[in-house]
């Protein structure tokens, strides 16, 4: 037979689905596993946004939408971003998409050429780099400062002619961290004295302790050159809807909206109305889930450091990212069939010599993981 594509023959597995994929295996073979491995609040969706969903069902909402989304989320999104994010947006430069990382693929295909670069800075989420390289882009990987999590003017030596978007993540997955406006402010610069992309994936921002969220679209004119990624997954409890939304100029939705006709045509319809009703509902659920999450957080840490390992300042989302002594993949494999607790190592996210461990599990099974890590070592 003829051989398949070369360019998706490139691309490797998500090791976050493979992990909970190998754990998933051995709950199945009555091993008592505790997966930490993969950023899905336990919580469940909070119950005014099912009986959104199910009353669209009941209504009928059942055929095809508008392909960007229903005209009630669309503006929804776009009046929670002028009211939240601080920046301007209209219905307009809102694409409803099957979850954020749809949104972000959307983007890379909308903006990039093949060749153009795109720097990811790393620590990284595992999809930004195959969503790049599928649009026919070349990663281009910075890493961040390990001490301080931040950015620093090093940054600057990764820009050249080619160089086309800079992905920012803030919270972020997989340290925590948060960027300050220094960072920001820097990106921002960047952006514009060489008139470059931005995709800022904000999908983290209702998952902050003590820190303040910045959108990078709020920062000068950074609204138009910015493709700001959000869903509903995290903050609303929603990973299996596959719902998230990009805010950029019109012209990038324009041609995001392209990709999705071709390929998705649409978020589902009913689903949509659930994201109504979350965005225009009553906001104490996610408060109460953050909250929540800051305690686990906390103890999280608190059990780390006390055995001894290091870890990155847990600002936002819900992981834990620890340095360990060795070989991350070696460590995290022990940990899972020895300890049976499933974790990543952070060589699937460019950082070797580090695991990350998601909190967004019970306090009883948190408990239960740190003695087993405790034991395994």
């Amino acid at each position: 037979m003829r051989p398949l594509s070369e360019k998706i023959a490139g691309v490797v597995e998500s090791a976050t689905i493979a992990i909970s994929n190998r754990a998933k295996k051995m709950q199945g073979e009555g091993i008592d596993v505790i997966s930490m491995s993969i950023g899905e609040p336990d919580f469940d969706t909070p119950r005014h946004i099912t009986d959104a969903c199910i009353a669209a069902l009941n209504g009928g909402q059942t055929h095809y939408a508008p392909s960007n989304g229903i005209p009630e989320l669309t503006s929804a999104i776009a009046e929670k971003i002028v009211r939240e994010n601080k920046f301007p947006c209209t219905p307009q430069q809102v694409i409803v998409a099957g979850g954020a990382k749809q949104a972000i693929y959307e983007a890379c295909e909308a903006v990039l050429n093949p060749g153009d670069e795109t720097i990811i800075l790393t620590p990284a989420w595992v999809s930004y780099e195959p969503c790049v390289q599928i649009a026919g882009g070349k990663v281009v990987k910075h890493a961040i400062n390990a001490k301080t999590f931040q950015l620093d003017d090093s940054l600057l030596e990764r820009v050249n002619a080619k160089t086309k978007m800079i992905v920012v993540n803030s919270p972020s997955n997989p340290t925590g961290s948060v960027f300050d406006m220094k960072s920001m402010k820097l990106v921002a610069d960047l952006c514009t004295d060489y008139d470059i992309y931005a995709m800022s994936d904000e999908i983290y921002e209702k998952m902050v302790y003590g820190k303040e969220h910045i959108s990078l679209a709020a920062i000068g004119d950074m609204a138009q050159r910015t493709i700001t990624i959000n869903g509903f997954s995290k903050a609303y409890a929603m990973t299996g809807w596959r719902l998230g939304y990009a805010v950029a100029p019109k012209q990038i939705i324009t041609e995001m909206s392209k990709v999705q006709q071709h390929t998705i045509s649409q978020a589902t319809t009913f689903a949509m109305w659930g994201g109504v009703a979350a965005l225009k509902g009553d906001q104490q659920c996610v408060e109460a889930m953050r909250l929540e999450f800051d305690k686990r957080r906390k103890y999280v840490i608190s059990e780390l450091n006390l055995m001894g390992y290091e870890t990155a300042p847990a600002d936002g989302a819900f992981y834990a990212f620890v340095k360990v002594s060795g070989d991350d993949m070696e460590i995290a494999t022990r940990w899972l069939e020895q300890g049976h607790v499933a974790a990543t190592p952070g060589s699937a996210f460019y950082a070797p010599g580090w695991i990350r461990l998601s909190y967004a599990t019970s306090m009883d099974r948190l408990k239960e993981a740190m003695g087993r890590i405790r034991r395994v070592g």
